[in-house]
């Protein structure tokens, strides 16, 4: 009872803060609940005169490091919150006042158990703090060589606070779904368990510096492409070291001009490099804003912060790769039916309905260049028809979706007249070949005569595992079990009933056994 006051307490004075900046004042009451509408109501009555929806950043900051996750969640899931008000989300910046060095020292020197000069030879002020964590910029030495290193340390106190804040945050969500059909159908407790297992991960560097290396190893091939190098010896729950990336931001298209970048050739790599991830590995960064992006001086594309990933498996990733193939090509027939193979739309409806649907996304925004299409207006529809097919949403396609557009607006800035489609063919039709194809097939029949074969070889232990548990089943049937007076005593001392359940018990034991060894 009073950890449900504490969440009511705390969710009322973030909606008052929220109501007061006026960032509900859009909000169409007619599209509430009506359970909602005095709340409404009342926010109306308390907002400033100068606020708005473009008050929101600004609002969700002062609700704290929490908060700012959550909106940086929710800018992912423009289904949830609507195209407007994720493209608001989009401007929170994770950006907090650094603490001081001397506390980095201390954190550090906790982690490692040793001095601050053991493990760095050199350790700068903060270049860069986030609500999580801050990055410093350091120096190691090894073989007699110095090397400049980005060192990021969790923030003191965090912890504690985030778990506090998701508390209330899952609070809400359960409220939400157990009073909408709506909030249920876009799994609202899903938006928060997203946000509670991304900071779960960004909170132990140990995990982020195991999606740095499964990256760096799964971009290994890729030329254009480069994933900073975990130091090992230097990582901890609350410290990690990685190299240190040289390089011009993405977010800075003025100096990539003077360096002499090849900004269209730019757009094209982000965009290649993104689907090859996604498709071909199943592992991609879910947090490509330009800010974690650069151009290093070697030409390639760098990426910095892993602590948001996303995966797909097999399954998806086939969904994913048919259903560009399928916009690309304009076949929005197998579109459609790709979405009812895979369970995506509910069975009863008509594929020949969701392809007319489909069409109506794909259509405006074929062989148009990136300048040509509002991705806002793109998104809304598409929404629009997941609703109207009742389909249920999946938070990996949301996240990829999402990013993709992120993606596609870097990619825009760098080149205007960037057509997405031409651009990510290749890549879709290349992996299409090779696991849709002939080779893909020829590669499924091998799997599956792999497997077959591992069934084969162990069929023979099997069927003596089995006839050896029937000869002793066989032989208990006919004489019986072998006690020892101790447990005869104690058989005897039971009554009638409790020996009759013994025996059911033992005998449904003994099957399940049985079906055990079998499997």
């Amino acid at each position: 009872m009073f950890a449900t006051i504490g969440h009511v307490l705390r969710l009322a004075r973030a909606g008052f803060i929220l109501a007061r900046e006026g960032v509900f004042s859009g909000v169409d009451a007619a599209a509430l609940p009506v359970e909602a509408r005095p709340a409404l109501w009342l926010a109306g009555l308390v907002a400033r005169k100068d606020g708005g929806m473009a008050r929101l950043a600004p609002a969700i900051a002062r609700l704290g490091p929490s908060y700012v996750k959550l909106g940086q969640t929710l800018a992912t899931r423009p289904d949830v919150v609507g195209v407007a008000v994720a493209r608001e989300l989009e401007a929170l910046q994770d950006r907090m006042e650094p603490f001081p060095r001397e506390t980095a020292v201390g954190v550090i020197e906790k982690a490692f158990g040793r001095p601050i000069g053991a493990c760095f030879s050199e350790l700068s002020e903060p270049v860069a703090a986030a609500s999580i964590a801050q990055v410093h910029r350091a120096k190691v030495v090894e073989d007699d060589v110095e090397k400049p290193v980005a060192v990021k340390v969790l923030r003191p106190g965090i912890e504690r606070r985030f778990r506090r804040d998701l508390g209330d945050m899952f609070f809400a969500a359960r409220q939400a779904q157990r009073f909408s059909a709506e909030a249920k159908r876009l799994n609202a407790i899903g938006v928060v368990d997203t946000l509670a297992r991304s900071v779960k991960i960004e909170m132990d560097f140990r995990l982020e510096a195991a999606a740095a290396s499964e990256f760096a190893e799964n971009t290994h091939g890729d030329d254009d492409f480069l994933v900073p190098k975990v130091d090992w010896d230097r990582c901890a729950r609350e410290v990690m070291t990685l190299e240190w990336i040289e390089g011009v931001p993405l977010s800075d298209v003025e100096a990539l001009r003077r360096s002499g970048a090849d900004l269209p050739r730019l757009g094209r790599t982000l965009i290649q490099s993104f689907l090859r991830h996604a498709v071909r590995d199943g592992f991609f960064h879910a947090d490509m804003h330009p800010g974690n992006l650069f151009l290093t001086p070697e030409g390639r594309l760098a990426a910095v912060d892993f602590g948001i990933m996303g995966r797909l498996g097999l399954k998806e990733r086939r969904f994913l790769a048919e259903i560009l193939y399928g916009f690309i090509t304009r076949d929005y027939r197998r579109v459609a039916e790709v979405h009812f193979e895979a369970g995506y739309v509910p069975a009863h409806y008509s594929v020949a309905d969701f392809a007319q649907a489909i069409r109506a996304v794909g259509e405006p925004i074929h062989s148009r260049r990136a300048d040509e299409i509002s991705m806002a207006k793109l998104l809304t529809l598409l929404f629009e028809i997941t609703a109207l097919f009742d389909m249920h949403t999946r938070i990996e396609l949301v996240m990829l979706q999402k990013t993709m557009v992120v993606v596609e607006g870097v990619a825009r800035s760098l080149d205007p007249r960037l057509d997405m489609w031409s651009t990510a063919e290749p890549v879709v039709r290349s992996w299409i070949e090779d696991n849709l194809g002939p080779r893909g097939k020829i590669a499924d029949a091998s799997e599956s005569l792999a497997a077959l074969a591992r069934v084969a070889a162990k069929t023979p232990d099997m069927l003596a595992r089995a006839g050896r548990i029937a000869e002793k089943l066989e032989s208990m049937a006919e004489g019986g079990l072998a006690l020892a007076p101790q447990t005869v005593q104690a058989i005897g001392r039971a009554n009638a009933a409790s020996h009759r359940l013994w025996r059911y018990g033992f005998a449904f034991a003994c099957i399940i056994i049985i079906v055990l060894l079998l499997r």
